[in-house]
């Protein structure tokens, strides 16, 4: 079993911003604690490419559900071969998408909400991993090192995609969001556009070097994802769907020449979408997160070529579209409460849907946690209670054997204490 806890005392947090109603589109939610996008690598194998979220999945989200809290499920492939990563699901399959129904059914039950990520991993992955088909990005260009499955990836670098192939995709984003809500019983979708992944081939300027409608200019380099969320909230409505952002992200070999300008082009494409394509929310990496590099050597390397780094113009051309901020990235119980109340002013939001007249002007709307969530499932009752929090374990965040472990038993407080 996973060590013990933390130790506090700790401030109770139910009196504070964290815990004040936020309506986000179609969400009414209760508190502003969501439950990041983290993958596990823990559903079940049924044939090359297919793998179903079993009971062990469904425990998993079961026992992370509040009463109007919001989770966001780990990164779910669109189609076969999205991502070819062992233990990851998908929703292309009758099988998964009655695994998918068990895990919602089973979060509704305990009042909660939860929306289904939506991803295609392009490059990330090689031609072995799926098959012998090969994988595709915005270009030719591969990433460095190797592969999950030890394949060298400059030996097998991706093609192309076509424009008709980018058509394809745009569909197949549509017709998985549809099927999540309709068959899987998801309350909306997330469009992951972040973390290296296709759609972010296709934004960041050192991987995307196409010279057709989808590269070179900024507003080129943002077609494919803006075609995506137009496809998927024509399919599901507006006010199921968001996208995850990270324009500071080096993760995957990703280093964009002028981020904060870039991706202030995205929000304000974004904003400026018609009423029944404008997303409900954005979810964006802070720039200080970094898998290889310290905050400090992180923030440093960006301030090496970028003049302004931060969310918060993000956040105001979105705001005055009405669209709601989630902010993501190594948030503790202290600095969460910071970032939600920074800049604050009244007790409610104009999107609160409390009936309070205070405004709220935060540098965020809500809080996504990822490890910490993943080491306690009753993260909402321990941050608002100032319970201490058990400690994660690294090892185990993408898989373990046997699979429970890292996953399943990490105690409830009640348990621990």
């Amino acid at each position: 079993m996973p060590s013990a806890t933390l130790h506090g005392p700790f401030e109770p947090l139910n009196q504070r911003l964290l815990f004040s109603p936020l309506k986000i589109g179609a969400f009414q939610l209760k508190h502003r604690i969501v439950q990041g996008p983290c993958t596990r690598m823990r559903s079940d194998l049924e044939s090359r490419g297919v793998y179903v979220p079993g009971v062990r999945v469904a425990k998993y989200y079961s026992d992370r559900a509040s009463a109007g809290g919001l989770q966001i499920t780990e990164a779910t492939d669109i189609c076969l071969d999205a991502s070819a990563y062992p233990g990851v699901p998908g929703v292309f399959t009758p099988s998964q998408l009655r695994g998918w129904r068990q895990v919602t059914d089973a979060v509704h039950a305990k009042g909660g909400v939860i929306v289904s990520q939506l991803w295609h991993t392009g490059r990330a992955s090689g031609t072995a991993m799926r098959g012998g088909n090969k994988t595709v990005s915005s270009g030719e260009l591969p990433m460095s090192g190797n592969y999950l499955d030890g394949t060298p990836c400059e030996s097998d670098p991706p093609r192309p995609l076509t424009v008709d192939g980018i058509h394809d995709l745009t569909a197949e984003w549509a017709a998985a969001a549809k099927r999540a809500v309709e068959e899987a019983g998801f309350d909306g979708v997330e469009i992951h556009a972040a973390n290296g992944y296709l759609l972010e081939q296709f934004l960041h300027d050192n991987i995307n070097q196409r010279s057709d409608a989808y590269g070179g200019s900024i507003e080129n380099r943002c077609r494919f994802p803006l075609e995506v969320i137009q496809a998927v909230t024509e399919a599901i409505g507006a006010d199921r769907v968001g996208i995850r952002l990270s324009p500071y992200n080096y993760y995957q070999d990703t280093r964009d020449s002028d981020p904060s300008t870039h991706w202030a082009f995205l929000c304000e494409k974004i904003a400026g979408l018609p009423a029944r394509n404008r997303p409900a929310y954005v979810h964006m990496v802070e720039p200080r997160v970094d898998d290889s590099l310290s905050e400090e050597q992180k923030l440093a390397s960006l301030g090496a070529t970028t003049k302004t780094i931060g969310l918060t113009p993000f956040r105001n051309i979105l705001k005055a579209a009405g669209i709601s901020f989630l902010a993501a990235g190594n948030f503790s119980r202290e600095n969460a409460v910071a970032k939600l109340e920074e800049g604050a002013r009244g007790t409610g939001t104009s999107n609160s849907g409390d009936g309070s007249d205070g405004e709220v002007v935060g540098a965020a709307d809500a809080i996504v946690f990822g490890r910490h969530f993943i080491a306690n499932p009753d993260l909402v009752a321990r941050l608002g209670n100032g319970w201490p929090l058990n400690k994660y374990d690294r090892t185990t965040f993408y898989g373990a054997s046997p699979p429970e472990k890292g996953y399943n038993d990490y105690p409830l407080f009640s348990e621990a204490s």
